[in-house]
Formats: structure tokens, C-alpha cells, sequence
């Protein structure tokens, strides 16, 4: 469990950094996020963070999206973060995840005139799917959302439903994961990746099929 986080401008106990039921962004989803890696090398006796400073830059960007004023440059948050794991003391692979968001305890759907707040935590994390050996995967009956209804580019919390949609319905056919289409049948990602893969020289793009998910056989 985490011992701390850094919330309303300090590093406080995590059983301290709490929001109220009535906060905007818990109501409406109006926050963005990201999930940042580290690794633990038992061999240099080190947590190495992957790709610390784009995250950062990435989570710029979503605020810009949402309206959000966040008051840390993309440099200042990496070194909270770096401050807030040598806080934990992890020896193990963990997650960060920072957050910013409408704080406002108010009923109203915008995003313009409201409080901005940044918080962010980290705690143990391992593999995200068990096994060497690969993962069951199907082709997702949610297609992902479309760039101009919710913008995809950012992560924004509330549309992270799209997500969840997809990978319980993975779950609940046998599967580890699912792959998301566009609109137009294209591979898009993963619930909680991107997708990558090999290809010869004498490939070429394929569609894929549009099929249900009841339909869809499990691929390695």
C-alpha cells in the first residue's frame, strides 16, 4: 500500500488526500491523467522510470483540452514524482499515477470557471498480464470513442469508460484483453495499451473483420 501523496500542493499521508462526493470531477469525469511505469533493476539497485518527461508533456496537453490549469511545469512534475518514490522507498515495480482535475463541489456540467487541483500517487505494481507466453485476446464490440465526441488523444477520465466496457466484456468471453476498432474497422489499441507487431517485407494492411464478441475466437 502507499504510505503518501502529493495532493492540494504537499506530500501528505495518503489516508489524507481524500475528495468529496460531491467533487466535479467525480460526478462528470472532468480529469485527466497518466499512468507512468517504473522498474525495479535489483542489479544497479535502482527504480528506472519509463519515459519520464513525455508523460509529463502528454499530461500538459490533456489540460490544455480540459481547461485545467496545472502550475508545475512538465520538469517540476518529474521531480515530484522522483521525490515521491524516494518517499515510498519501493524496491519492486510500481505504477504512478498522477491526476489533474475540477475540484469544485458544485452540480453543473462545464469546464470553464472552476478550481483546478493535481494530486498523484504511486504503488506496486507487476506484470499487467500473467504469463510468458502471450495473452487471449478478442476483437472488442465497443469501438473506440471518436476523436471530435471525447477527445481520445487526451486520457480523460470520464471517457476511460470506453475502456472498461471493452475489457469486462473480454473477461466475461474467456479472454486477458481486448482489441479496440475505429469507426471504420481499423485497429486502434488495446484496453490498456497500444497494439504493435511484426511485418514482412511482402505484407500488406488488412481490415479487420467486425465481428461480435460472442463470435470472436481468442488469438495469441
Amino acid at each position: 500500500m502507499p504510505k503518501y501523496a502529493f495532493f492540494k500542493g504537499n506530500f501528505v499521508p495518503i489516508e489524507n488526500a481524500k475528495v468529496s462526493i460531491m467533487t466535479h470531477a467525480f460526478n462528470y469525469g472532468t480529469g485527466c491523467f497518466e499512468g507512468i511505469r517504473a522498474y525495479w533493476n535489483a542489479d544497479e539497485n535502482q527504480l528506472f522510470v519509463f519515459r519520464l518527461l513525455e508523460h509529463f508533456q502528454r499530461l500538459h496537453r490533456s489540460c490544455k483540452i480540459l481547461h485545467i490549469r496545472l502550475p508545475y511545469s512538465p520538469e517540476e512534475l518529474s521531480d515530484l514524482l522522483v521525490e515521491l518514490l524516494r518517499r515510498e522507498g519501493y524496491r519492486e515495480d510500481c505504477y504512478i499515477r498522477p491526476i489533474a482535475y475540477k475540484a469544485d463541489e458544485i452540480i453543473g456540467v462545464r469546464l470553464h470557471n472552476l478550481t483546478d487541483e493535481f494530486a498523484m500517487f504511486a504503488t506496486p505494481f507487476g506484470r499487467y498480464i500473467e504469463g510468458e507466453l502471450g495473452a487471449r485476446v478478442m476483437i472488442s464490440p465497443w469501438r473506440r470513442v471518436d476523436d471530435n465526441a471525447i477527445p481520445a488523444r487526451a486520457k480523460i477520465t470520464g471517457s476511460y469508460i470506453n475502456s472498461a466496457l471493452s475489457k469486462t466484456a473480454a473477461a466475461m468471453a474467456g479472454c486477458d484483453e481486448a482489441i479496440v476498432l475505429t469507426h471504420d474497422g481499423h485497429v486502434s489499441e488495446a484496453v490498456p495499451r497500444t497494439c504493435s507487431w511484426c511485418a514482412t517485407a511482402n505484407s500488406s494492411p488488412r481490415r479487420l473483420p467486425t465481428t461480435s464478441w460472442k463470435a470472436s475466437p481468442a488469438r495469441r
